[in-house]
């Protein structure tokens, strides 16, 4: 399994506004969930809006414990028809096998959630469709899994028209209380506690031609998604390149975007796009980068508070203490406690 840097990853807000969707569904405060995370209805609406996996985890976790339904995984994953995946649910609506459909997915699923990636292999008369995680997941894994998985085999059962492509679905944790619910959402055999996560598909049908069939509609889609994962690569590196340089300057002096973007070579305005892009921004990542300096200072106890927070440019401690919180969810003085 494959860890990926978290910070580093962002979640389109389309299966934010779904599962805000279900969530008034169930006559849930949809609007004061947002706003406990910095969010609001109307900017969920934005086709652009990306979200940092470290909100979109503490989101869907503080979902499951408000809502107090175990299986909003499963709900959500019963909404996420084909049309709901965006340019990407265009191609898989023209592929000519299930082969196609998987080798798609296989290059582009990071176009709809940065949270797992897949592969298929042949084994005997069937394949497996596997997902493996990129992060961990923590409390929310079961309900992300699930959601996945129910829309992956929405997919399929869509394309594959009446063939019934899906044998078993595989889970690799326990089965869940609410089993009768994911047997009728699932329409095939569950197991559960097994080494690997995904679909198993009847190696028979992984070839047959399908009856949606559309080859330039396929060809026109394909090459959009081709073009928005490499804007999604090149914004993704242009962040991580922004954290590297402001890391760089530690306390010497942070650069203004103007001056960064001159560094990247980019206008500003490319900079600022690319990092909305990836769901952050330029204050955002100074935010953090900030927080991570003044954690290795606290940690170091060579400095006191006081100058740290003159470091690192704040106007005053009770400045720093204040932004050193909203980021970390603690004080300083936890850490220097620590140390």
């Amino acid at each position: 399994m494959v860890h990926r840097r978290a910070a580093d990853l962002a979640q389109p807000a389309d299966y934010v506004r779904e599962l805000s969707a279900q969530l008034a569904d169930m006559d849930f405060p949809v609007g004061d969930w947002l706003a406990r995370h910095g969010l609001e209805l109307a900017r969920l609406q934005d086709p652009r809006l990306a979200v940092p996996v470290l909100l979109f985890r503490r989101m869907v976790s503080d979902a499951l414990q408000a809502c107090n339904e175990p299986a909003l995984g499963l709900l959500l994953g019963q909404r996420l028809a084909v049309h709901s995946h965006g340019e990407l649910g265009l191609a898989v609506q023209a592929c000519a096998s299930l082969r196609q459909l998987v080798e798609l997915l296989e290059n582009y699923i990071g176009l709809r959630t940065p949270l797992v990636s897949l592969r298929h292999e042949v084994r005997g008369a069937e394949v497996r469709i596997v997902l493996r995680e990129r992060l961990v997941l923590g409390d929310i894994r079961r309900s992300v899994l699930e959601s996945i998985l129910l829309a992956l085999k929405n997919m399929l059962d869509f394309v594959a028209l009446g063939m019934q492509p899906v044998q078993q679905v595989s889970f690799p944790f326990e089965a869940p209380e609410y089993i009768s619910l994911a047997l009728d959402v699932f329409h095939c055999e569950l197991s559960y506690r097994r080494n690997w996560c995904g679909l198993v598909v009847r190696l028979e049908l992984f070839d047959r031609p399908l009856k949606r069939v559309d080859p330039d509609g396929f060809r026109a889609a394909a090459r959009v998604c081709a073009r928005e994962m490499d804007d999604l690569h090149e914004s993704m590196a242009t962040a991580t390149r922004v954290r590297k340089l402001l890391l760089e300057k530690g306390t010497s002096g942070f650069p203004s975007l103007q001056v960064l973007a001159r560094q990247l070579h980019l206008t500003p305005r490319t900079l600022h796009r690319f990092l909305v892009r990836e769901g952050t921004s330029f204050r955002q990542i100074t935010h953090s980068v900030r927080h991570a300096l003044a954690v290795e200072h606290l940690q170091g106890g060579q400095l006191t508070v006081r100058e740290i927070a003159q470091a690192l440019g704040y106007s005053d401690v009770a400045n720093f203490r204040r932004a050193f919180k909203r980021q970390g969810n603690a004080p300083p003085s936890s850490y220097r406690d620590q140390a």
